[in-house]
């Protein structure tokens, strides 16, 4: 069909070769010139003068197809095209979805309100889920003038003034102009359904465009070409996509992403581990060199709105009572570390109780990528380097080295975004010395959290390690109540640390709050040792502490209550900081 199009077009450019001047200096005139009654008189003569042509030997099938002047001139003639806002009320759904044959509809979704849609499908034959993007359908017309596009956008978007106009109206004006250029009959629904694949492929992610628009999603996966991409829903879990890749465009698509973090993949250098420019985390391989099904990537999804304590409350990962706890702490200047296994939500946590610190306290934050959202305007926020080239000056500096240049600027609070090597050791010899820290780290028992502390590559002495306050142990379980039917995340137990047995030497805890897994709550364990030396240190009784503690559990229920965006959060944790006493008076009116 494609060639069929380009034979005619080919057909009439041959037709018109000898008339196109005189016909474009015609219409050049018509335009500048005429009323709109002179029109018809002067196209009526141009076709006279076509039609002499044909009586010299023109084939008359060519002319039986383009004798219609009139729809020539009108395209010729017509406006610039113009674009206004898509609507869905105005121009209806550009697809087009009946289900998929063997499966059932589970949940659907729009991602792009008219553009892109999302099908949770179910195979009761199976047992399993499909994630099923739906697109626009372009139709062979469409899909040419798409092909022809691409090719001719890429010679003047290097050319075209992006000083004062974002990336997506460049691109559309762009579009609409070389549209006019190319004088075709172009209706404006197949114009929108053209500039979505155009800003999805050139602004966006490809065919994984809808999966990163999702907030539904945590997880990209590739396995190698001609692979069904693998998603993580928050809802479904591991699910396979009706997405996958060829070989080419696989590798050319990994190559892509790399230079979008500003790095650089090879074969000879075909592992990239790095963070996209709206935060997502990337981790991937080129070739069949170290991955023989073909190139590879996985992409930890950035949130657009890291997750606050009411997010924690929501979700049930905490209760209230518990983070009104962990405020007090953080407050007081008590060291905590997150435990975990992997995806149970310990950089969420740590992005959470962070929004604590109270807003004048200086903060350094220590990150392989970078994760953690805070809104304190004193904060340093680093992440590592990798080495650029071995043969060149551009050395590695990794979060060891970070650390000890963060201890060299006085702050208050040090956050690392996990501890997995020497670094660790750093870290708590600033506890040792007074500074407030936070990290994570992977284990899921206290016995592993310490095994792992004192084992190779960590090393830290066990005189070192009661300098930590608290250990938040987190899990990803399956909760099948009337609910929850999926894995949740959640606070396993909470433990502080409170010395050394002088006989046995091993390190003396105490748990404050377990899980209830049968319930689904979390159950008091005994008197904090923590919250004893806070009520010291302010003179405080018995009273006052459970006053304070009251305060905050009633701040973040409010936050919940009133379903507040995450800068609403934070103002409403500085402004008590601030004013507590007319803070707490405001919202017990507003409840």
């Amino acid at each position: 069909m494609n060639e069929e199009i380009s034979n005619k077009i080919r057909r009439f450019d041959d037709t018109i070769t000898d008339r196109v001047e005189t016909i474009g200096n015609t219409l050049k005139r018509i335009i500048e010139t005429s009323v709109d009654n002179e029109i018809e008189n002067k196209v009526e003569k141009i076709g006279k003068e076509i039609k002499k042509k044909q009586e010299l030997g023109l084939k008359d099938r060519i002319l039986e197809e383009y004798s219609d002047l009139n729809n020539y001139i009108h395209i010729l003639t017509r406006k610039n095209l113009t674009l206004e806002q898509y609507s869905q009320e105005r121009f209806g759904n550009l697809i087009s979805f009946n289900g998929l044959k063997g499966y059932v509809e589970k949940e659907g979704y729009w991602v792009n309100e008219g553009l892109t849609y999302i099908s949770i499908l179910f195979n009761e034959t199976k047992k399993e889920y499909l994630y099923y993007v739906v697109e626009p359908e372009l139709s062979t017309f469409e899909l040419l003038v798409l092909e022809t596009l691409f090719e001719n956008i890429l010679d003047t978007l290097t050319l075209y003034d992006t000083s004062n106009q974002e990336k997506d109206k460049i691109l559309e004006n762009k579009t609409l102009e070389l549209l006019d250029c190319y004088s075709i009959d172009i209706d404006i629904v197949a114009t929108y359904k053209i500039l979505y694949y155009i800003k999805r492929d050139y602004i966006g992610y490809e065919r994984l465009d809808a999966l990163m628009k999702d907030p539904n999603i945590e997880d990209i996966s590739c396995d190698g070409s001609n692979i069904p991409v693998f998603v993580y829903h928050r809802k479904y879990q591991n699910i396979k996509t009706n997405l996958s890749f060829e070989a080419d465009k696989l590798d050319s698509f990994v190559m892509k992403l790399a230079q979008s973090c500003q790095k650089q993949i090879s074969l000879g250098e075909p592992l990239i581990n790095s963070t996209l420019p709206e935060g997502s985390r990337l981790n991937a391989s080129l070739g069949k060199e170290i991955t023989f099904r073909g190139s590879t990537f996985t992409i930890r999804k950035f949130r657009e709105h890291a997750f606050t304590p009411a997010d924690l409350i929501k979700s049930g990962t905490f209760s209230s009572e518990i983070l009104a706890f962990l405020w007090l702490a953080v407050e007081n200047g008590k060291s905590i570390l997150f435990a975990g296994a992997t995806a149970a939500g310990k950089t969420s946590a740590l992005n959470a109780i962070s929004l604590f610190i109270p807003s004048m306290a200086k903060i350094i934050s220590i990150e392989d990528t970078h994760e953690l959202v805070l809104h304190h305007l004193n904060w340093i926020g680093s992440v590592t380097r990798e080495s650029v080239n071995k043969m060149t000056a551009a050395k590695e500096i990794d979060m060891y080295e970070l650390l000890r240049q963060a201890l060299r600027q006085r702050p208050e609070y040090i956050i690392v975004g996990e501890i997995r090597g020497k670094e660790a050791m750093t870290l708590f010899q600033a506890m040792n010395t007074g500074h407030t820290t936070f990290s994570t780290m992977h284990a899921d028992s206290i016995n592993t959290v310490i095994s792992r502390l004192e084992g190779d590559p960590i090393n830290v002495p066990r005189v070192m390690i009661r300098a930590l306050d608290l250990l938040c142990i987190q899990t990803l379980i399956q909760m099948e109540n009337k609910k929850y039917d999926s894995k949740v995340r959640r606070l396993d137990t909470m433990i502080e640390f409170t010395g050394i047995d002088e006989q046995t030497h091993d390190l003396r805890f105490n748990e404050i709050y377990t899980l209830d897994t049968k319930n689904d709550c979390f159950k008091p364990s005994g008197r904090s040792y923590i919250l004893d030396g806070i009520m010291v240190k302010h003179g405080w009784d018995e009273k006052k502490l459970k006053f304070e503690l009251d305060n905050r559990r009633k701040l973040l229920e409010y936050m919940v209550k009133k379903d507040m965006a995450e800068m609403e959060i934070v103002s409403l944790i500085q402004n008590h900081y601030v004013d507590p006493q007319n803070t707490m008076r405001r919202i017990e009116k507003d409840v």
